[in-house]
């Protein structure tokens, strides 16, 4: 307790005031970093700041837990092998409204909060979209005061921190860790064994009964690090608990006395590189391994953290575990968790076959987030057999109960009955783990309208057929708080001054904004927020990448994962066509405009590299060329991630949303574009549709192919070759390409690159180019009409409340998961 400035007692560790935070910031520099004043510098002040904060909410946190316990309430326990939860100070502040007490707190230190901010390492523990709507979900889950747990892995380097070396992308490690994590909260007393590899044994136990014991070549241990995820305005505080592996037994010193000092910790650091690297490139047969046991380990501590909570606790019989847990799995990979609560179930509980299964389905619910085949996770069967032998022995059992149903419903279909299997058979032999969460879950849903409808027509057709009342549609949904009232200071105020502050936690408030659309001063004020938002921007690429851009002119913006899917290469191939338009004609007047990148490929993936080089090449080209960069200027932004994309979001006037129809299945960039005032060009793919559906198709810049003209036009044999030799330009486009014109001469740098598009263009590419030109015609035309543009702008935010993660958990909470809100009281 210490005396404020009015006299009064303040806790130094639970008060929100700006004293008593400025003496908590002092404490934890002396006893907590312990370095002497004249040493600090930011980074030691946003660790004294961050510890203050993080002390105010384990209150919440405490509190929160003990209550959700005494009430046996029904919690979520999400798992995900991927939480990207971008920097959390910021937002911390912002949901424990003192914001501007920290700012006064540091001023008083004579520090600026928002140089502090800066300073926060950001833990990359997700590639994109996946990890970054778990982390979205976290938060609207304690905002709506729903008791909730998040599982996944402490990955002690995350996704790694892209340089750009002569246009290519360089790889490097993402050490986030180097100096420490003040969110988290270790707890090494609370650990879980983990089997690997080893052989099954059959016996008949005392009673009778047929039972397994699964004895392990290795066992692994797992602990648990807790992040406390604070609500907005609310007491609420879930938890984030992500799983860091160890040894059993992490030295031998006999071993180490007799001379052998590699050979005594051998076992110790075999084990702690499980949790080593997100995501191992899973090309080599090591990696594939690595993976699997990646998503074993966690999934198994999690299930064994979920049955201590729930019988050591909570005092819950086993049995009622689907009353008191609700189940996502995060996409496939967590799906091993069907299999792993059966064997929990059926060796370590000792129930019956029956009981096991309709507990394992009723506590499970499974989203999908892809349509693309390569990303429908399957494991090859021997090595299956070889690590998780008792697993699959529960598989083959699940599999043989449930084609006994699928012949039952669908007799003499033997066709049916192999797509369904749980064992795939094309080849070498392999499981299926879609299928595995698909069969043991008695929920399964989508994450947009469109994905949901192709998720029931093609990749699980079948199951559809068999079960239609499992199946619904999650439209996807962004945190406000992060992507708009965090990212966008003086949107948040302008919002704020002109409808109130209530938008941030039910965004379809926003709606308010539509009578203010034709408001002359408003229009203005609009604007000066976007501008200062570019300006904003613009120092940030100057800084990185050295390219100048004018805020004046429009910013095209296409950030997000690096694949061919998602069509960075069409954008490019605009780019430039504008560049060969302007060098035949000096005297063309376009709309200048500012194309601006931003996204990592994966290493192993050599065409998305090429994608990435090619956007760097032409950069370098334009930039340079004097003709060409009065209209036009292209960036890369290298290492795009939540915390750059608090600059890139609100500074966008245009947001490419291109891929081919069909093949994104939600996308939630496109909904961080739109709640900041992005106009969306871009395909009926995805959540674009609904997008368009809300803002209006006059305010949405559509192209392309649809789905099922896409269909169509494979179906009857795309050929390439046919649009280039219909269209001049996109040959000549081409030809620049090839001929080395972005390369110094050199033919051999994008010749794989032309040649895909030439021969194959997988995601039809070409097929689209002359409507994405189109269209972008009609973006430029619309842009030159100030007044029309702003409005558009104004009600892109103003319609996108459907967009709030806030509804779409509501919908889980009350459609799958029956979890209903608790009040927490500090």
């Amino acid at each position: 307790m210490t005396l404020g400035a009015a006299g009064d007692v303040v806790d130094v560790r639970t008060g929100l005031q700006a004293d008593a935070l400025q003496q908590a910031i002092l404490d934890h520099l002396r006893y907590s970093i312990g370095r002497p004043a004249s040493v600090l510098t930011p980074a030691h002040y946003y660790r004294a700041l961050a510890l203050a904060v993080r002390d105010r909410l384990l209150q919440r946190w405490f509190a929160s837990t003990q209550t959700f316990l005494d009430l046996n309430r029904k919690v979520v326990c999400y798992l995900s092998a991927e939480f990207l939860m971008g920097p959390q100070l910021g937002n911390n502040l912002l949901n424990l409204h003192i914001e501007e007490a920290a700012r006064e707190a540091l001023a008083t230190l004579g520090q600026d909060l928002d140089t502090i901010l800066a300073s926060e390492e950001e833990p990359g523990l997700g590639n994109g979209g996946l990890g970054r709507l778990a982390a979205c979900y976290l938060d609207s889950l304690a905002t709506l005061q729903r008791p909730a747990i998040g599982y996944g892995i402490r990955y002690e380097f995350g996704i790694f921190d892209q340089e750009i070396h002569d246009g290519w992308q360089v790889e490097k490690p993402d050490n986030w860790l180097v100096h420490g994590n003040p969110w988290e909260i270790p707890t090494p007393d609370l650990g879980y064994l983990v089997n690997w590899g080893g052989h099954t044994e059959h016996y008949v136990d005392d009673t009778g009964s047929h039972r397994v014991r699964w004895v392990p070549r290795r066992v692994f241990k797992g602990l648990p690090y807790n992040t406390p995820v604070q609500g907005y305005g609310v007491n609420t505080c879930n938890t984030l608990r992500l799983w860091s592996a160890t040894a059993v037994e992490s030295f031998e010193f006999d071993v180490f006395s007799a001379g052998d000092y590699w050979k005594a910790v051998e076992d110790e650091v075999t084990s702690e590189t499980i949790t080593k690297v997100l995501y191992p490139n899973d090309e080599p047969e090591v990696g594939k391994r690595l993976r699997l046991l990646q998503q074993y380990f966690f999934v198994s501590c999690s299930l064994q953290d979920i049955f201590y909570l729930l019988e050591n606790l909570a005092h819950l019989p086993t049995r009622t575990l689907p009353e008191h847990c609700a189940i996502q799995l995060n996409d496939t990979h967590p799906s091993i968790a069907v299999a792993e609560l059966m064997r929990i179930l059926l060796d370590d509980k000792h129930l019956d076959w029956d009981e096991a299964w309709a507990i394992t389905v009723a506590s499970f619910g499974y989203t999908n987030h892809t349509l693309l085949p390569e990303a429908l996770e399957t494991w090859p069967l021997p090595m299956f057999a070889e690590f998780l032998p008792r697993h699959l022995e529960i598989i083959y059992e699940i599999n043989r109960r449930f084609l006994d149903e699928v012949r039952a419903r669908f007799p003499g279909d033997v066709e049916r009955v192999k797509r369904m299997s749980l064992i795939g058979e094309e080849g070498q032999k392999y499981v299926r783990m879609a299928h595995l969460a698909s069969v043991g879950s008695h929920a399964i849903n989508g994450v947009a309208a469109l994905h949901s409808e192709l998720l029931t027509s093609s990749v699980l057709k079948d199951f559809y057929e068999l079960w239609p009342e499992r199946f619904g549609n999650k439209t996807n949904g962004v945190t406000p708080r992060r992507f708009l009232a965090l990212a966008n200071p003086g949107l948040r105020k302008l919002l704020d001054d002109t409808i109130g502050n209530g938008w941030m936690v039910d965004l379809e408030r926003l709606r308010d904004l539509e009578s203010y659309a034709d408001d002359t001063a408003f229009r203005h004020q609009w604007r000066a927020v976007k501008h200062a938002n570019k300006e904003r921007l613009a120092d940030y690429v100057r800084s990185t990448t050295g390219v100048e851009l004018n805020p004046h002119w429009l910013f095209d913006i296409q950030v997000k994962r690096i694949h061919e899917y998602k069509r960075q290469h069409l954008n490019v191939l605009h780019i430039i066509t504008l560049y060969h338009r302007l060098k035949q004609n000096p005297d063309l007047q376009i709309p200048p405009r500012a194309f601006i990148f931003g996204g990592k490929a994966a290493p192993g993936y050599f065409m998305a590299k090429r994608i990435i080089k090619l956007i760097n090449a032409v950069a370098e080209t334009v930039n340079a060329d004097p003709d060409v960069n009065r209209y036009m200027k292209v960036a890369f932004v290298p290492n795009f991630n939540v915390q750059n994309a608090h600059l890139i979001y609100p500074a966008a006037d245009l947001s490419e949303q291109i891929s081919t129809a069909g093949k994104e299945a939600s996308g939630t960039g496109n909904m961080k574009f739109m709640i900041n005032g992005a106009l969306t060009i871009g395909t009926l793919d995805g959540a674009n549709v609904e997008i368009r559906d809300e803002v209006g198709a006059q305010n949405f810049f559509l192209f392309g192919l649809t789905v099922q003209e896409v269909e169509h036009i494979k179906r009857e044999g795309y050929r390439p070759a046919d649009y280039i030799e219909g269209d001049d330009e996109l040959s000549v486009v081409l030809g620049l390409i090839r001929d080395g014109r972005f390369s110094g001469g050199d033919t051999t740098v994008f010749r794989q690159l032309v040649e895909s598009l030439t021969q194959h263009d997988p995601f039809l590419v070409l097929a689209d180019y002359r409507a994405y030109l189109d269209c972008q015609a009609r973006v430029s035309a619309a842009w030159l009409d100030t007044t029309t543009w702003t409005r558009m702008s104004i009600l892109n935010t103003a319609r996108s409340g459907k967009f709030s993660s806030d509804r779409a958990i509501a919908e889980y909470c009350q459609d799958i998961w029956n979890v209903e809100p608790v009040t927490v009281r500090v």
